[in-house]
């Protein structure tokens, strides 16, 4: 069986990011499925779907070390295609991709004692986000 749903959340742009394991695990209980895989989808070019341990210092190191590996202060042909300055952000959002799959058994996520699924917005704006939940298995 497949089921497919979705979380819609605001974000702030600017490497904001979002805990949205809550909302994913809402998603399979709801499902009526005990054992398959989630695969959890951002529509967008500007945001990314990962996991980590969603506290304080290491989301701080995440948004750090991406101004390391992609900086903003560069020149982007996007950019100067576009003129919308989130060259960067669309650089950010391919590199870390947009979807992730987490199996589940007996209708829990298969997530370490510490990991969450998260949403990171890497636009430099506010922005609408939908992710789209394919919840599939018997």
């Amino acid at each position: 069986m497949v089921v497919t749903k979705k979380i819609s959340l605001s974000t702030k742009g600017e490497c904001d990011i979002v805990d949205i394991t809550p909302q994913v695990e809402q998603q399979l209980a709801e499902a009526g499925i005990s054992n398959g895989t989630v695969t959890v989808f951002v529509a967008g070019s500007t945001a990314g779907v990962t996991t980590i341990e969603f506290e304080p210092g290491l989301t701080g190191d995440l948004q750090s070390m991406w101004d390391r590996l992609v900086p903003k202060d560069i020149p982007y042909a996007h950019d100067r295609r576009w003129g919308d300055g989130n060259g960067y952000s669309h650089v950010r959002a391919s590199l870390l991709g947009a979807s992730l799959v987490v199996p589940f058994s007996n209708k829990r996520l298969a997530l370490g004692t510490w990991q969450q699924v998260v949403l990171v917005d890497f636009d430099n704006r506010p922005r609408s986000r939908q992710v789209i939940v394919q919840i599939m298995g018997d």
